[in-house]
């Protein structure tokens, strides 16, 4: 087995505990509170909660997977493959609902599956170097900074879906960043505790995951996980190959008639995530939104119905 084949199976891996971990985070996320909350104070509860602990351990297994494939992998090819976690998640979906999942989300699953392998195949991503320069990254974050800070400042001033898909952006973003500076990480610390500790990138690396789980939460509790989560999965992977690229020097091993192949697999990729992704979310709202009305339904102190109406007079 190669590099390039253990760095797949590595990554498909990290998106199976990304699925497991996501499920219960969103979950999580709609049905801690009836009330609004903030970003941190949200995460402050979630960290209290039993349940978003169990999704955080997907999480982190999700993360450290990643950094595994990241050592034998490049960023583009690594983040191409979290999006199965779509895929993984549509039998977690059906089992917890109850419901069987649709002739169109199996189709849209397939069409998802086979365009991922056309360009992880076609486009043969090379690794790159596994840390960037100083003057790189300056640059990166005059650009990324403000964009991100907007995002976040609008989901103050809008709400809804629109303040969900703008969380959702600084969130794959995040953990997009996470992902190219796991590379530098995954290099430094084979020079030991006292390298890694004198790394930048290590303290950039913890900011970058920090902030892509909490507002990855609050994302899901601002609007609809129809708008989140699409957005979210679709950031990660456009946002890491996008930094992939300018950062760390990959590139796409594919010329001529190959080209036109892997930009059709690309947006093959982008749409059938989207797709699949509301799909999905649609379920897990109207699941979630059940649950919710039989809580209201049922307030502190007040007798079932069908106690009462069993009991003597």
């Amino acid at each position: 087995m190669t590099k390039t084949d253990l760095a797949v199976v590595l990554a498909l891996l990290a998106a199976f505990a990304s699925a497991m971990g996501n499920v219960v985070r969103q979950r999580s996320a709609q049905e801690i509170t009836d009330k609004p909350v903030g970003h941190l104070e949200l995460f402050r509860m979630s960290v209290r909660d039993g349940k978003w602990w169990s999704g955080a351990l997907g999480a982190i297994a999700n993360y450290a997977l990643q950094a595994a494939a990241l050592a034998l992998g490049s960023v583009m090819m690594v983040t191409a493959l979290q999006v199965t976690a779509l895929l993984f998640a549509l039998p977690i979906y059906a089992h917890m609902t109850g419901r069987r999942v649709t002739r169109w989300d199996w189709a849209w699953a397939v069409l998802l599956a086979t365009a991922l392998a056309v360009v992880v195949t076609v486009g043969d991503p090379d690794p790159g170097a596994s840390r960037g320069s100083l003057g790189t990254w300056m640059v990166v974050a005059l650009v990324m900074g403000p964009i991100l800070l907007l995002c976040a400042l609008g989901a103050r001033i809008w709400s809804g879906s629109v303040a969900a898909v703008l969380l959702a952006v600084v969130a794959g973003s995040s953990l997009a960043l996470f992902a190219v500076l796991t590379k530098a990480v995954v290099e430094v610390v084979g020079g030991g505790v006292g390298a890694l500790l004198s790394a930048p990138e290590f303290y950039a690396w913890i900011a970058a995951a920090l902030a892509g789980m909490i507002f990855q939460q609050s994302s899901f509790r601002a609007g609809s996980l129809t708008a989140s989560l699409p957005t979210s999965v679709v950031a990660k992977p456009v946002v890491g190959s996008i930094l992939g690229i300018a950062v760390l020097g990959e590139y796409l091993d594919c010329t001529g008639p190959a080209r036109v192949v892997l930009v059709a697999g690309v947006v093959v990729v982008v749409v059938a995530t989207i797709a699949l992704a509301r799909g999905e979310a649609a379920i897990m709202s109207s699941k979630t939104a059940e649950k919710l009305a039989k809580k209201a339904l049922r307030k502190p102190g007040e007798i079932p119905l069908a106690k009462a109406e069993c009991s003597p007079s």
